[in-house]
């Protein structure tokens, strides 16, 4: 089968390589499941990339890509035969193994590819296993958010947008911020209100768009840069729940506000959910599919032997939807 690979970090175009590599063959309770999409991400093209301290890669030959979707060909021990043939979305296919979802096949633990509900289409499935599930796990984590206000900082990105269309779907009043087409964006996602980030009275906007009421959650896509206006915003016994601080890896928090409004600090990594948790994300995002209440935006797809560009696209942010890798010619 055809795949990209690396043997050494670098640079995409210095260390990504389209090759024929054999196709593998599903275990015990693994599927082999027929790659339609592979979806690239952020963090692909960060284990992907020379970091200090680290001058090779894990394995000798890795595979790269966590997200992608397609058709389960063929079963393993322990499966269900009638899952042949079920379409699918899939999730962690790199994490921690060699062989992610950048190649025609892969083979993984049956768990890991979810059935795709009716009318959810392959290229949508590919964007659910990181957006997806962080966008769900952030807006569903502390329980139901029915009645009441979620505060969505950076509504326009890929997990935001999702975040915004999930707490809406919730029964949440959302506040979103954003800035230039991105305002938009959010809006048109169904944010009751959308605020430039940029503003220098941001939190007083915040406050004024929910009516002057402090807000019960918040969903965090740069802890570091925005926690002040968080602490400002976040009404008692309320949660953040963060899933990114890049401008700001080691932030300085308020911590005796925070305290003196119990803050719940949650930092979201879906990667490493317990099993438990990952049920109970999956089947909310999987009744949010089926209701219709997603839309996944797809910026750009990339042939497979294009890889190499679709990662540069990543790397240089600004990006409108997701970006995905086709299989088929």
């Amino acid at each position: 089968m055809k795949a990209i690979t690396y043997r050494a970090l670098g640079a995409a175009r210095d260390v990504l390589t389209l090759e024929n590599v054999a196709s593998p063959r599903p275990g015990s309770g693994e599927v082999l499941v027929d790659v339609h999409y592979s979806g690239v991400n952020p963090s692909d093209v960060k284990s992907r990339n020379t970091k200090v301290g680290v001058t090779k890669p894990l394995f000798p030959v890795t595979i790269p890509h966590s997200d992608g979707s397609g058709v389960i060909s063929a079963v393993g021990e322990g499966v269900a035969q009638s899952r042949i043939g079920e379409h699918v979305w899939l999730w962690n296919g790199q994490w921690k193994r060699a062989f992610g979802t950048a190649a025609q096949q892969i083979a993984l633990p049956a768990d890991q590819a979810v059935p795709l509900p009716d009318g959810v289409d392959m290229t949508t499935g590919a964007v659910l296993g990181i957006p997806g599930l962080t966008a769900c796990y952030c807006v569903f984590s502390g329980g139901e958010v029915a009645g009441k206000t979620v505060l969505v900082q950076g509504g326009a990105g890929t997990v935001g947008l999702l975040a915004v269309q999930l707490a809406k779907w919730g029964g949440a009043r959302v506040i979103a911020t954003a800035s230039g087409i991105g305002i938009e964006r959010a809006r048109n996602a169904g944010a009751d209100a959308v605020i430039d980030y940029h503003a220098s009275d941001l939190s007083a906007q915040i406050l004024a768009a929910n009516d002057g009421a402090l807000v019960d959650l918040i969903i965090e896509v740069e802890f570091g840069p925005n926690i002040a206006v968080d602490t400002e915003v976040i009404a008692e016994n309320a949660r953040i729940v963060a899933y990114g601080s890049a401008k700001e890896v080691m932030p300085t928090v308020p911590f005796v506000p925070l305290m003196y409004k119990a803050v719940t600090l949650k930092a979201a990594l879906v990667y490493i959910l317990t099993p438990k948790e990952r049920v109970a994300t999956i089947q909310k995002l999987t009744t949010a599919l089926s209701d219709g209440a997603l839309n996944c935006p797809i910026e750009q797809v990339f042939a497979l032997p294009d890889c190499a560009r679709a990662h540069e696209v990543v790397e240089a942010g600004g990006r409108t939807g997701a970006i995905l890798i086709k299989m088929a010619d």
